[in-house]
């Protein structure tokens, strides 16, 4: 997750623009909508094409829109479940579109099904440790835990492809993502631990009661 300069940071920046969206009618679900389907088209259009720098750029460009509807949704004084909820499945089908691109182009033009391979595992392990902290909230428990948060997952992946796109060596994307690799599994294995404590604590309040 974004560190809270940083978080401090991109709210001032787009607070203006905002306060402008809202001014002139557009929804925070609007920008969400919009958002991820900016991210599916550099995703699943540009990645599968070769186009990897600009599929980074378009990608980069629309994920500031989970900052954008943030601020929007506070400002109106939304803080209901429908938005949260909206966003994080949406969230799910960027993040989706971002490394099944990847897939496509290095099993085809890419032509390198070691890194397609890689992107295939990065996809299944995100969305693990994306599921098991819903999955651990739903139920009652804190699961925000782990070195591999989304917002530092997206970064990463985006900065080295679209470098790679620039004339990075391939094996630089290989490498960084067989490190999102393992640090989501540390992801789910943190979370699983934490949970798992949770539960217990819980089931031996339970018993003494």
């Amino acid at each position: 997750m974004l560190n809270r300069h940083a978080r401090g940071f991109f709210t001032s920046l787009f607070t203006p623009l905002a306060r402008w969206l809202l001014r002139i009618g557009v929804s925070p679900d609007a920008v969400t909508i919009a958002g991820t389907a900016g991210v599916i088209l550099g995703g699943l259009v540009l990645y599968p094409l070769g186009f990897l720098w600009w599929g980074s750029v378009v990608v980069a460009f629309f994920a500031f829109s989970d900052v954008v509807d943030g601020i929007m949704a506070r400002l109106q004084g939304r803080s209901g479940g429908w938005g949260k909820f909206l966003d994080s499945t949406l969230d799910r089908l960027a993040d989706g579109a971002i490394f099944a691109g990847l897939t496509i182009w290095f099993f085809t033009g890419g032509e390198d099904p070691a890194i397609g391979s890689a992107a295939v595992i990065c996809l299944v392990l995100g969305m693990v440790v994306s599921y098991a902290r819903a999955k651990a909230e739903s139920l009652g428990y804190q699961a925000s835990v782990g070195i591999a948060e989304r917002a530092e997952r997206l970064a990463s992946v985006l900065l080295v492809t679209g470098l790679t796109g620039l004339g990075l060596p391939p094996v630089v994307l290989f490498g960084t993502l067989i490190l999102l690799a393992l640090a989501s599994v540390v992801t789910i294995v943190q979370r699983m631990t934490a949970v798992r404590r949770q539960a217990m604590a819980e089931a031996d309040g339970t018993a003494a009661a």
